[in-house]
């Protein structure tokens, strides 16, 4: 099978514009030329790519599974050529970041608007990911910057411990509970509790303090994301605890905050690749994380007063 790249440009021209003569002009090209690139692409997969229809090009459901897998290269080669014109300004740059999602919801959009308003122009890609791939993929070299939550670091990279504060308690407004400043694991007895899921290291830790205190809760949701229990919390389905950061960045949005009395530490570190070239940009971005950080840690204090 001897597909070119040629072959592939026709057919996602085609799948983009809806027909031959919009691909024709994406590509500045005749109608002719497109129609017999199509027709050569179609001998070559022994298999129909386009019905037609009153005239017009309907995708078979091989071609939209094709085109599926397409658009993902081009997105990777769209990325590539727009890194390389970057390096050539002297006044952009781009950074790639890796963190936990909690991160991206809670810390990072404060973050990116202090390191914004000093470097304009300057991109900044933000990938979420779960452990065990976010070790992975900063070990690999492939992000100028990670944001993890762990103690250790991962091979080839050094980390640097940056915030540590507990988890906190998060109740909907008007709950009963809300007339104490701080909550025993005894005063969740029989309450409705909406949990992180089984496997999450979060979830493990708090139920063992609730099993060593003889504590039974409601246990009626649970979900992976630390956002969604709060949302379950704001809708009055339950009481939670969660990580100081998402607990704060939705603080008075139909949740309130209290302080538990058995401390469930969480960390926040900045993680850098040993092999992978420094820049004045990584150095910039990472003050920013460590001014927002000392912000939060005076917000949590007066929310949790």
């Amino acid at each position: 099978m001897s597909i070119s790249h040629r072959h592939i440009e026709v057919f996602r021209a085609v799948m983009t514009s809806g027909s031959v003569t919009g691909a024709a002009s994406l590509l500045y090209t005749s109608q002719p030329t497109v129609s017999r690139e199509l027709a050569r692409l179609e001998q070559l997969l022994g298999f129909a790519l386009f019905e037609r229809q009153r005239g017009r090009l309907q995708p078979t459901a091989p071609a939209l599974a094709l085109f599926d897998e397409v658009q993902r290269s081009y997105i990777g080669l769209e990325r590539i050529a727009g890194v390389a014109a970057n390096l050539g300004r002297q006044d952009r740059g781009q950074l790639s970041l890796l963190c936990l999602p909690a991160f991206a919801h809670a810390l990072l959009p404060a973050v990116c608007r202090r390191f914004a308003a000093g470097h304009h122009g300057v991109g900044i890609a933000i990938t979420p990911q779960e452990s065990p791939l976010l070790e992975e993929w900063l070990s690999a070299q492939r992000y100028d910057l990670g944001l993890t939550e762990h103690e250790a670091a991962p091979p080839g990279t050094r980390l640097q411990a940056q915030w540590l504060a507990d988890e906190v308690c998060v109740l909907p407004d008007g709950h009963p509970l809300l007339a104490r400043t701080v909550l025993a694991p005894q005063d969740f007895a029989g309450q409705a509790f909406v949990s992180l899921s089984p496997d999450d290291p979060y979830r493990v830790q708090l139920d063992r303090v609730f099993a060593d205190a003889g504590v039974a809760r409601q246990m009626l949701l649970e979900t992976h994301s630390a956002v969604a229990v709060c949302a379950m919390v704001a809708a009055g389905l339950g009481v939670a605890i969660v990580n100081p950061l998402t607990a704060l960045s939705l603080a008075g949005q139909g949740v309130q905050l209290r302080r538990f009395a058995v401390s469930v530490p969480f960390r926040v570190s900045l993680v850098l690749p040993e092999f992978r070239p420094s820049t004045p940009l990584t150095g910039a971005f990472a003050d920013a994380v460590v001014a927002e950080l000392a912000h939060a840690t005076a917000a949590l204090a007066e929310a949790l007063a």
